[in-house]
């Protein structure tokens, strides 16, 4: 479980073709009141289909940035970000896309709040499948009986599950999640690891996972990339040679467990008094 060679074509069992995305020489460089800040050095990375990756490092050092590219909700300013081989131009609607807050609407129950991923389609779903859709959604991650309820009746659990329903709900290909479950309890988020990683297995998706908790990337990935503080380049990338399927309440108390968690405090913690947030 060494660190990997950093170059996508040098990647054991990658290849160009086999990407699902490929980031490319990407730099991103914003303006902040007439200054120049380089949140990212040129970055070269290869994710598989159906492959977890997860992406640490201090505050600031350009993880956000790296999922805002693969959404195409930003250009880089050189190099490319690819996704089945065609560059990304503009927003990705293969991807979904779950943030740090939940972004419920106060004034929609449950079953509405997921609907609303639907409604913004440019093709227009039927109300029956539409239905039938929310439904199963609800069912899969355990809303059932809290259709009705608005977000301020839910715990912060439960709203969790309904923003990742939300997001799961129009079937996206790879999930980009940036630190969805910082603010959960201890307990909760073992919780939504468990139902993260049996919903994401599924439905075989691609999955890239901004995380701030060494264990919920030992927990969840296939491979951890690990970036230095900002601004940010690719320190190493780390195979995660547990077997699946994982006991995300038991895989922490393992000895193959606290020797990755070990490998990886090892290349972070020079940088970690030097992250700072953009």
């Amino acid at each position: 479980m060494n660190a990997m060679s950093l170059a996508p074509a040098a990647v054991p069992g990658i290849q160009a073709r086999d990407a699902k995305i490929r980031i490319v020489g990407a730099r991103k460089t914003f303006q902040v009141r007439g200054s120049n800040i380089e949140a990212l050095q040129p970055t070269d990375l290869d994710i598989r289909p159906q492959e977890f990756i997860a992406l640490v490092g201090p505050s600031g050092c350009g993880k956000s940035t790296i999922l805002n590219l693969i959404a195409g909700l930003m250009r880089p300013t050189a190099g490319q970000v690819l996704y089945d081989g065609k560059e990304v131009t503009g927003p990705n609607r293969r991807v979904g896309y779950m943030t740090q807050k939940d972004t419920l609407l106060p004034w929609r129950n449950t079953k509405d709040n997921i609907r609303i991923a639907l409604e913004l389609k440019s093709h227009a779903t039927s109300r029956s499948e539409a239905d039938d859709r929310v439904k199963q959604v609800i069912e899969q991650v355990g809303l059932k009986g809290f259709e009705n309820h608005t977000p301020a009746e839910l715990s912060g659990g439960m709203r969790k599950r309904a923003a990742m329903a939300r997001t799961l709900i129009y079937e996206p290909e790879t999930l980009l999640m940036d630190e969805p479950f910082g603010a959960l309890d201890s307990q909760l988020k073992l919780l939504m690891l468990d139902q993260l990683q049996k919903l994401t297995q599924h439905r075989r998706m691609s999955v890239v996972f901004v995380t701030h908790d060494l264990g919920e990337a030992i927990t969840l990935s296939d491979r951890i990339v690990v970036l230095s503080a900002r601004p940010g380049r690719i320190k190493a990338i780390h195979d995660v040679k547990l077997e699946r399927p994982r006991d995300v309440f038991r895989v922490r108390f393992t000895r193959a467990f606290s020797e990755q968690h070990e490998r990886l405090w090892d290349e972070l913690k020079d940088d970690i008094d030097k992250g700072t947030d953009v």
